[in-house]
């Protein structure tokens, strides 16, 4: 919401059929059910009464909801009491109730055993805004800095937003949920991990880093992903005949996160941050209109031992495509040569160069996009 206006979200949902709404906070879930099913009866589970209650009596649940009820009931952070699943289960399969359950991770409930409505209830991720989403409103100097969470695009200072954020997850989402007793250490290994975005993912040189065991920090980046506030691309092997690589890639959800966790100082080359920043918001754009439109993509890279390298590849039913990132304005021979390696193991694959600079062109199979219309057009080119 920018100025009492609210964004519409494109996330398509099946009408009259329980669904599973899972992302990492501050996305905007809550607003977008509250807004969405108006009409809905509400259940939040950050309301301590409520939460006391439903821990203590999950059954507690089948009397909240009025006789002969007809709307949505939507269960606003499901994962807090991860018990209350089979009583919905119950009452999908006997009063044919409808339920919107909202959650910060479908992982950690499939860690705890529960009960995830065998296919009675779908699954739909909801990820910070896209371009799409904010339309006119979008400014790409303002995304690479400050990323695309719903609040930086309605806070009057969204540096000190971010920066309570990653507070807010340390305190409220860690310690809460008992995930680690180590603030401190568990801060440091944030900070640490900033430095691997974009990078080939070494646990054991980021545990130096935050001085920090292996076996720990191997736990930290599982916390991360549990959360969905980080991914690692795995390498793309299919009928590979070159010798890959194979550790996995490693991304925060956000862009703005990424770099209100990465320090920089005098040393620090702003070039290579800001060049992080521009492939880790592609890699968001794309992940989150795949998770709206159910496309369906499994995300990878490509990096061969002796160097060639492509940033991103999507492989699914709906098609192949390599895309390489660079913040450059103009394209030099050697920015090509990962994609033309790819090419010639896959030539199935769609290739596209993302850029700088203001004009299309064309090489060898290679579609070259400006960033900015790379971005408004990566719907027609995914869908």
């Amino acid at each position: 919401m920018k100025n009492g206006i609210m964004y519409s979200r494109i996330l398509n949902y099946t009408e009259k059929k329980s669904f599973f709404l899972f992302g990492p906070r501050g996305t905007g879930k809550s607003t977008w059910v509250r807004t969405r099913f108006p009409h809905a009866l509400y259940l939040d589970l950050l309301r301590g009464d409520l939460y006391t209650s439903l821990l203590a009596d999950p059954h507690h649940l089948a009397r909240l909801i009025p006789p002969d009820w007809q709307d949505w009931i939507i269960i606003d952070e499901v994962q807090k009491v991860p018990a209350l699943l089979d009583e919905v289960h119950r009452l999908i399969e006997e009063k044919k109730l409808c339920f919107v359950l909202t959650g910060s991770s479908a992982r950690k409930l499939k860690r705890a055993g529960s009960n995830l409505l065998a296919g009675r209830a779908l699954n739909y991720t909801m990820h910070p805004f896209t371009s799409v989403e904010l339309g006119d409103d979008f400014k790409l100097a303002k995304a690479l800095e400050h990323g695309l969470l719903p609040a930086t695009w309605s806070e009057t200072d969204p540096q000190q937003f971010l920066a309570a954020y990653v507070q807010t997850y340390l305190q409220e989402e860690i310690l809460a949920e008992g995930l680690t007793r180590r603030l401190d250490q568990f801060s440091r290994f944030l900070q640490a991990a900033s430095f691997s975005q974009g990078s080939l993912l070494n646990i054991t040189q980021v545990a130096r880093d935050c001085a920090v065991e292996r076996k720990t920090v191997s736990n930290y980046f599982e916390i991360l992903e549990d959360l969905l506030l980080a991914i690692r691309l795995p390498i793309f092997q299919r009928r590979a005949r070159r010798r890959l690589v194979q550790h996995p890639k490693f991304y925060y959800f956000d862009v703005g996160v990424y770099r209100v966790l990465r320090p920089q100082g005098p040393l620090d080359d702003q070039a290579t941050i800001e060049g992080i920043a521009y492939e880790s918001l592609w890699l968001q754009e794309m992940r989150a209109l795949d998770a709206a439109y159910h496309w369906g993509y499994e995300f990878f890279y490509w990096r061969t031992q002796t160097g060639y390298e492509v940033d991103f590849v999507l492989y699914g039913k709906k098609g192949f495509f390599a895309f390489e990132i660079k913040r450059s304005s103009r394209l030099r021979p050697a920015d090509f040569k990962g994609l033309k390696a790819f090419k010639k193991e896959y030539p199935e694959a769609k290739l596209y160069l993302i850029y700088g600079g203001s004009e299309c062109l064309y090489e060898e199979g290679i579609t070259c996009l400006p960033y900015q219309q790379g971005l408004n057009q990566l719907g027609e080119i995914l869908a």
